[in-house]
């Protein structure tokens, strides 16, 4: 099969919500990995009030926000929670939830002061308010990865905790990761990823977006995909950098 024949279809969920610290370059790292070895791409944004079409895309973004946009985007998940089942359980299709979206995939966020704001519970994960904030260059390793080191950013107050349901995504080498005591990093059920890594994470890391390619990929055509080798340069040169860069 052609790469000219191959499309993936990207869903970018509530840009309007859930979009700080840069996380929109997760989508453009995606989108030109994919343009430049000659995939078809098309990016979808599903703003607050509109459904989530579970049968149509590939790989499903969502974001970090500030704590009101987080509130309104725990309602519009509510509402979408079995389209998006559907999308990661019966059609194994990729997510990749940041920061804030990462704590909404989980049961809950329970803020200092207010209610407990609920999770749609599709990585087995919960989430408290701690007191110190982390802030900082995050060193991390990925047993799935071939070079196995991945960078980002963290700045998050929440803790968050794994119950059996899922796998850390990460283990943290620098950083504090999800709670700042167990090394975990993130998490993992099947095809959905959850992260605090900021960044964005993946024109930093090249090797996880392809990873997360080859996902789609295979999920859609039922086959191992080979991907083209790209000139990665200047993104191994960011990579290495943050790499040697103090917490």
């Amino acid at each position: 099969m052609l790469n000219s024949e191959l499309k993936i279809s990207i869903c970018h969920m509530y840009p309007d919500l859930l979009n700080i610290y840069g996380d929109m370059g997760n989508i453009l790292a995606l989108k030109n990995r994919l343009e430049w070895r000659d995939i078809e791409v098309e990016v979808v944004e599903v703003k607050a009030g509109e459904r989530v079409n579970y049968k149509k895309h590939d790989i499903y973004f969502i974001g970090g926000g500030q704590d009101q946009q987080q509130i309104m985007a725990s309602m519009e998940l509510q509402k979408n929670k079995d389209a998006i089942f559907k999308a990661a359980l019966d059609n194994n299709a990729v997510f990749l939830a940041i920061c804030g979206g990462y704590q909404l995939f989980g049961h809950y966020y329970q803020p200092f002061q207010g209610d407990k704001l609920s999770g749609i519970g599709l990585l087995d994960v919960y989430t408290t308010a701690g007191e110190t904030r982390f802030i900082g260059n995050v060193t991390a390793t990925a047993k799935f990865l071939k070079k196995k080191t991945v960078v980002g950013f963290e700045n998050h107050s929440g803790l968050t905790f794994l119950n059996g349901g899922a796998e850390p995504f990460l283990k943290v080498k620098i950083g504090n990761g999800n709670n700042g005591k167990d090394k975990s990093e993130g998490a993992r059920n099947r095809n959905v990823f959850g992260t605090y890594l900021h960044g964005p994470l993946l024109p930093k890391n090249p090797e996880l977006c392809d990873y997360l390619i080859s996902l789609a990929l295979k999920k859609k055509y039922d086959c191992d995909i080979p991907l083209l080798k790209l000139n990665d340069d200047i993104e191994t040169f960011a990579h290495k950098d943050r790499v040697k860069a103090k917490y």
